[in-house]
C-alpha cells in the first residue's frame, strides 16, 4: 500500500511512524513534513490547503490512500479534491469538517442530536457579547467561531480580557463554563460505523500548574488511572454515534477522525468541543499504545467498511509525551535556532523514548526550530511514572537556545491523582 500524509507537525510524525512500521506500506510519502518525517518518509513539497494540488500530487504517486492531518487543509476541502479523484482519503468532507471549523455548527449539531453540552450564545454585536458574558458570569468562556489552531478560546475571570478577546473576533460562542477533569477521546468512523480509540489528557496551558496562557497543547498522557471504566461506552453512546448519525441524516456524513474534548462534570459528562482530526500532542502518546497496524484501519475508514474491522488491540503500556516549545511561545516564538541532542536520545533512548518533531527543517547538517511548538517527546513505559521518567530523561538531552516545556505533564496522575 502505498500512503501519502499532508501536513508537517508532531501529529503528521506520529502517523508517519505508526504507518512506517506497519509491514501493509510499501511507501510513505508526507507533504510537506519537517526535518523529523523526512527519517521514515518521502518528503514531497505541496501546498496542503490546495485540493487540486494535493490531488495532482497523490495521483503521481499513485497513492492508494491519502491521510489529511490538519484541520486547515481538510476545511478548505482538500479530502473532497483527493476523492474526487477516485483516491480513498481519511478525512472528512470540507461540509463535515465544519464540525471542528464552526463552533456555531457544532453547536447546532449537538442540539438536534442531544449531546450534553455546555449551554451557549452565538455573538456577531458587542450588545449579544456584552448581554451573553452577563448570563454567564466568571469564570468566561469565549470561542472564536472559526478555527485559531488550538488558540483561539479564552477561559478567564477578567470580564474586560473576556470582552476584548470577543470583540477581536468577527463571530463567537460564549457558554458557561464546565468544571473538572478534561478528557480527549478520539473515534475513527467512515460515516456510519464509529470505532473510538483509547482516551487521553492533555494539558493546553503554557506553564507548569496549569498556569500561562492557552496553548495548542504542552503534552499529553494515556491511559487515565482515574476515568470511570466506563467512560469510552458512555461517550459511544451519547456523543460520538449520535453526531455521526446526526451528520449523515442531513446530508454529511463524516469519514475519517471525530474528536470529543470533554469535561467531567459534577453534572454529568459533556462535550467541549469536536475537532475534525487527531489532536496534537494527544495523537503521540494514543498511537504510541495502538498495537492494531494503522493503515488498514485508516484504509477501512475510507473506503466505508469499518464494520470488517476486528477489535483493535492496545498494549498495556502507559504513554506521555512532552513538548518542547520556542522561546516567547505561544506569543511571537523564535525561529532559526539550532536543535542538539536528538542523536543521544535516538542512541541512548530509543525506542521507549523517542523524538515526534513539530517546526523544524533542516539547514545542511543542522536541524533548527521553525515553529511555536518545536518537539514532542514521547515515551512509554510499564505505567505512567516509568513513561514519564523515561520521557523526562530524554527532554533533558535536547539543548534548544531559550526552549521551555513544562515539567509535571502527567505528574498527578502517575502519583494516582
Amino acid at each position: 500500500m502505498k500512503v501519502l500524509v499532508i501536513g508537517g507537525g508532531a501529529r503528521e510524525h506520529a502517523l508517519c511512524r505508526s504507518l512506517s512500521l506497519d509491514p501493509a506500506v510499501s511507501a510513505l510519502y508526507c507533504a510537506p513534513g519537517n526535518a523529523g518525517i523526512a527519517d521514515v518518509a518521502t518528503l514531497r513539497p505541496v501546498d496542503a490547503l490546495d485540493g487540486a494540488a494535493v490531488a495532482t500530487l497523490a495521483t503521481e504517486l499513485a497513492a492508494d490512500l491519502v491521510v489529511v492531518g490538519p484541520e486547515a487543509p481538510l476545511v478548505a476541502g482538500v479530502a473532497d479534491a483527493v476523492r474526487a479523484a477516485g483516491i480513498p482519503v481519511f478525512g472528512p468532507s470540507a461540509e463535515a469538517a465544519q464540525l471542528e471549523g464552526s463552533k456555531a455548527f457544532a453547536k447546532d449539531v449537538m442540539a438536534a442530536a442531544g449531546v450534553p453540552t455546555a449551554r451557549s450564545y452565538v455573538c456577531t454585536t458587542p450588545e449579544e457579547v456584552d448581554e451573553a458574558l452577563d448570563a454567564f458570569g466568571a469564570p468566561y468562556v469565549v470561542k472564536d467561531d472559526g478555527l485559531a489552531a488550538g488558540k483561539g478560546v479564552v477561559v478567564t475571570d477578567d470580564l474586560a480580557a473576556a470582552r476584548a478577546h470577543a470583540l477581536a473576533c468577527d463571530r463567537v460562542v460564549i457558554e458557561e463554563y464546565l468544571d473538572g477533569p478534561e478528557v480527549s477521546l478520539f473515534a475513527i468512523t467512515d460515516g456510519v460505523t464509529v470505532v473510538p480509540l483509547q482516551p487521553a489528557q492533555d494539558f493546553k496551558r503554557a506553564l507548569d500548574g496549569d498556569a500561562g496562557p492557552n496553548t495548542g497543547g504542552m503534552g499529553a498522557y494515556s491511559p487515565l488511572p482515574w476515568a470511570d471504566p466506563k467512560l469510552v461506552d458512555e461517550v459511544m453512546e451519547l456523543v460520538l454515534q449520535p453526531t455521526v448519525d446526526e451528520l449523515r441524516r442531513r446530508g454529511t456524513p463524516f469519514s475519517g477522525l471525530l474528536y470529543a474534548g470533554l469535561a467531567i462534570t459534577g453534572r454529568g459528562t459533556r462535550v467541549i468541543e469536536f475537532n475534525a482530526r487527531f489532536g496534537d500532542p494527544e495523537t503521540q502518546v494514543v498511537l504510541a499504545r495502538l498495537r492494531t497496524p494503522l493503515a488498514g484501519v485508516l484504509l477501512n475508514a475510507a473506503n466505508g467498511t469499518l464494520d470488517a474491522l476486528p477489535p483493535l488491540v492496545w498494549r498495556d503500556d502507559a504513554a506521555v509525551t512532552v513538548v518542547i516549545a520556542s522561546h516567547n511561545y505561544p506569543e511571537t516564538p523564535r525561529t532559526g535556532d539550532p536543535i542538539e541532542g536528538l542523536l543521544e536520545v535516538a542512541a541512548e533512548d530509543e525506542p521507549d523514548a523517542y523524538v515526534l518533531h513539530a517546526g523544524t527543517r533542516r539547514e545542511g547538517n543542522t536541524v533548527v526550530s521553525a515553529g511555536g511548538r518545536v518537539l514532542s517527546v514521547t515515551a512509554t513505559g510499564s505505567d505512567l511514572a516509568q513513561a514519564r521518567a523515561k520521557a523526562y530523561k530524554a527532554v533533558a538531552r535536547i539543548r534548544l537556545d531559550g526552549s521551555q516545556h513544562r515539567t509535571d505533564i502527567a505528574a498527578k496522575a502517575a502519583e494516582g491523582r
